[in-house]
């Protein structure tokens, strides 16, 4: 009886520990959405279920006399697509190259991205400012999306190279006694066995340029090349005058791409998130 009653203790409390650590993370979104139905411009009156729900801050959004939200959308996406097709193709051929292939200066290669990993972008802002207003590049979704894919490849190299170890090297040797080259062993054998931590990359790479305030703020200068956070941002501090709850509604808005892009590769996240830590 004693033992039952412990199980059931600790049940319970797993139960109360998750059931609290969801409603911490639930509320402030739940929070956030019922305040973008808020009729007014406050955020102290808003509530989950607000009174007299209304539209009219996403139709502002939309409305493209009263806001650029739709240029600062398509700029996001723009950078945020285009980052993660670059870092996927080139961390697949940098990890690919450091699991499968044993050459000169492959473990310094290794420690400087381990180093690298381990600096934030923000760190070089200076440099990153200077870089691009020599090159040219200030001002330009060019310029964020070099910015922001070299800041992927470090991390990211290290993660599917420890899944791509997890491959058995034999498959490779079977494809070369059959006449396979390097190219077609890589394209049509590895990367469909690496599915998973593609699309872990894929996901990490679309994510953090589409949530990124500090670099963009910095590179960007004109008002239609703003990405998402730094329009908002705008709106809220310059443009409309702290109209806090048509910000609500824009932040809310920032969640559908990824959230679709979430569910779409949800199959495929957990396998390839757990098996590209494994292995060093």
């Amino acid at each position: 009886m004693n033992i039952k009653r412990q199980k059931y203790i600790r049940l319970t409390l797993s139960y109360l520990v998750i059931l609290f650590m969801f409603a911490v993370i639930l509320y402030p979104v739940l929070w956030i959405i019922g305040s973008s139905f808020n009729p007014g411009q406050s955020l102290s009156g808003s509530s989950i279920i607000p009174e007299n729900a209304s539209l009219r801050h996403y139709e502002k959004l939309f409305d493209v006399n009263q806001s650029n939200y739709l240029y600062w959308y398509w700029n996001s996406l723009k950078v945020s697509v285009s980052t993660m097709l670059l870092t996927v193709i080139l961390v697949s051929f940098t990890a690919y190259s450091f699991s499968r292939y044993r050459f000169v200066g492959r473990k310094n290669g290794l420690l400087t991205f381990l180093i690298l990993q381990m600096i934030p972008n923000f760190a070089a802002l200076i440099a990153i400012f200077i870089l691009a207003l020599l090159t040219g590049l200030l001002d330009s979704h060019l310029g964020l999306i070099l910015v922001y894919v070299g800041g992927q490849i470090p991390m990211n190299t290290w993660l599917m190279k420890g899944y791509l170890d997890t491959i058995p090297k034999e498959l490779d040797e079977s494809a070369r006694i059959d006449g396979a080259g390097h190219f077609r062993i890589f394209i049509q054998i590895i990367m469909p066995l690496a599915k998973p931590i593609v699309a872990v990359v894929a996901l990490f790479s679309f994510i953090a340029p589409f949530a990124d305030f500090i670099i963009a703020s910095i590179l960007l200068r004109t008002e239609k090349n703003y990405t998402l956070a730094v329009g908002l941002y705008d709106m809220v501090a310059k443009q409309f005058g702290a109209e806090f709850t048509t910000f609500a509604a824009g932040a809310v808005l920032i969640a559908v791409p990824i959230a679709i892009l979430f569910l779409s590769f949800q199959r495929y996240f957990v396998s390839g998130l757990t098996a590209g830590g494994t292995k060093g």
